[in-house]
């Protein structure tokens, strides 16, 4: 963004505007080593220069480790391939995850390579649903630090904690206090696997350079009483501090994040409680270049899927009713996305919209006065005049929705009863089980699809396996964060976008849910594959950077004339087969080199 070198190279002629780019980002994305710092055991300890058994020959004498290393000079390919080989031996996700994180440590390219290259395979063992065990297990698994802990009390010293990251050129941080880990609920500064994995997926799936990403956890307490008696517990262990002690600690990080990286390092937020959520959204969106994944990047994903879903029923968002089970920040994130969607593509007013929306929450369905009250102001543009009423099973009989979401980790709450009967007032019922990990999901992708004897158009948030019944074989989609919040921060990046407004989000859902083909919606599917899912963020990228620069409040300047070029020419490089460890050779006239006389 901001200290981007990008932002101040030459455009150049129309035949020369992709070497510039490429030339530019050689600069930026080179390792900047200094051979002078670095000895040839560093190359074997630190996990962004070590290359295995890949070192030639030629690098291994000149760097002094010939001989500790053995004999045998494999390819990256090879390399990977024998990675592969030794994860599939283990039958246990948990030590999946465990040797990701291991090779992680170790080699960060060929960690890179293999996620990149097999990210259906592997994402569900990084992300979810493998991370939120990996959370929980945190403290007993943990061997060495890959983010940034800042704790309570270390409130007045903020700026100084920050200072210890060895990297200062960072472009992006994730950021949690633990409240609201996935479906799991409150699990402390065990939540860092959570900024962790998401950081790894912005390289593994948009190419954003590692050492321009930073996983952040604010440490604050707990309120699980288990974690406090756990002997194994990495985290202060003490009740959550909250009130104004909290705000005062949350306000500080984000001022020292300015003073430390600059005005335009993106500050995602990830897993805050609800109550938290959407006050620091309100508060900072408008002064830092900041969102929250669970509210808006969920909404974006799961709004791509609403629109893929209307093609695959031939309507409009103007024929639907949404019933959603949850009013959490991922529900209302959506619903309000929803809502501008319908003034966006069909012209409906949002006022207006919003009546094609309903929401239940823990105390039934959200109406208008009603008598049990917890209606928050987020809350209160859908509560609606109606009767109230408590169990979803009636008010689907009532409200007869035409698409049904799930976001509030009730397990199974979609009992076959309701499925049928969603079926048996639409031709193809939408129905949406976006909880995560898959223990909290709403029902079944199988249950979806037997219960509406095949007729279900169905998406989830965590991965599910193909369905065959009913004379075809469904492959459900997954909708996944990955698909937006990748691509959307590499053009928050790139352009140098100051303020994320729900906009963006909204025009990556619509860019995804555009790359959705017929062959995709004939088996079942509302989302591309996520095999895909490197171009799919360069374009939601490309997508996301137009609309900003249209609408100036893009900041990379000159403006790029082909901004997919522009932006490709920042990813990362993962190779390493064609880079040498070596420092570059050259030689001098020859007159100059000649004795003195």
């Amino acid at each position: 963004a901001g200290s981007n070198p990008t932002s101040c190279s030459p455009i150049g002629e129309n035949g020369q505007k992709k070497t510039n780019y490429a030339r530019t980002a050689a600069r930026s994305m080179a390792s900047d080593v200094v051979p002078s710092m670095v000895s040839g055991l560093d190359y074997l300890r630190d996990p962004k220069l070590f290359k295995g058994m890949a070192f030639s020959l030629e690098e291994r004498q000149t760097l002094g480790i010939h001989g500790l290393l053995p004999p045998r000079i494999k390819t990256l390919d090879e390399q990977a391939e024998n990675c592969m080989r030794n994860l599939r031996r283990f039958q246990d996700p948990l030590n999946q995850y465990m040797y990701m994180v291991d090779l992680l440590d170790r080699n960060e390219k060929l960690f890179y390579k293999l996620l990149s290259e097999n990210t259906m395979e592997l994402m569900p063992i990084v992300y979810t649903p493998t991370v939120g065990l990996a959370c929980q297990k945190f403290g007993l698994a943990f061997k060495r630090p890959q983010g940034l802990f800042i704790t309570i009390h270390d409130k007045g010293h903020v700026y100084d904690v920050i200072k210890n990251w060895p990297e200062s050129d960072v472009r992006a941080i994730v950021v949690t206090d633990g409240e609201r880990i996935l479906g799991l609920g409150d699990l402390g500064a065990q939540g860092m696997g959570i900024p962790v994995g998401k950081l790894a997926l912005y390289t593994a799936l948009a190419g954003i350079p590692p050492h321009q990403l930073l996983p952040v956890t604010l440490d604050v307490g707990t309120n699980r009483q288990e974690l406090l008696d756990d002997i194994d517990y990495i985290g202060v262990r003490h009740k959550r501090v909250t009130g104004e002690a909290y705000d005062e600690f949350i306000d500080e990080f984000m001022e020292a994040v300015v003073r430390r990286y600059g005005q335009n390092c993106l500050i995602q937020f990830e897993d805050f409680g609800n109550h938290n959520a959407f006050r620091f959204l309100e508060k900072y969106r408008n002064k830092y270049c900041t969102f929250n994944d669970d509210i808006q990047g969920t909404a974006s994903v799961a709004v791509a899927g609403v629109i893929a879903a209307l093609t695959a029923t031939n309507t409009k968002l103007k024929d639907h009713t949404f019933l959603f089970q949850g009013a959490g920040e991922a529900s209302i994130g959506i619903a309000n996305l929803i809502a501008m969607a319908m003034e966006k593509r069909e012209g409906i007013p949002f006022e207006e919209a919003l009546k094609h929306i309903w929401l239940k929450d823990s105390k039934g369905l959200i109406v208008a006065g009603r008598s049990s009250g917890g209606i928050s102001e987020h809350k209160a543009p859908f509560a609606h005049e109606h009767a109230e009423m408590k169990e979803l099973g009636d008010i689907v009989k009532e409200l007869k929705p035409t698409v049904l979401i799930g976001a509030a980790a009730v397990p199974r709450v979609f009992t076959p009863e309701i499925i049928r009967d969603m079926a048996s007032f639409n031709d193809k019922p939408v129905i949406f089980a976006l909880s995560n990990p898959t223990s909290q999901a709403e029902c079944t992708a199988e249950e979806a699809y037997i219960h509406s004897d095949g007729r279900a158009v169905f998406a989830s948030g965590s991965p599910f396996p193909t369905f065959t019944g009913f004379g075809k074989t469904y492959e459900p989609g997954q909708g996944n964060n990955a698909y937006i919040f990748p691509g959307a921060s590499l053009a928050v990046i790139a352009a140098g976008i100051h303020h994320i407004s729900d906009s963006v989000f909204l025009s990556a859902a619509e860019g995804l849910a555009d790359m959705v083909t017929e062959d995709d919606l004939a088996v079942g599917r509302l989302y591309p594959p996520l095999d895909n899912i490197r171009e799919i963020s360069v374009k939601i990228a490309k997508k996301v950077a137009e609309e900003a620069y249209q609408s100036g409040t893009a900041s990379t300047y000159p403006e790029p004339e082909d901004k997919e070029a522009f932006i490709r020419a920042t990813l990362y490089d993962y190779n390493y087969d064609k880079t040498s460890a070596l420092p570059t050779l050259y030689q001098w006239p020859e007159e100059v080199q000649k004795p003195f006389h």
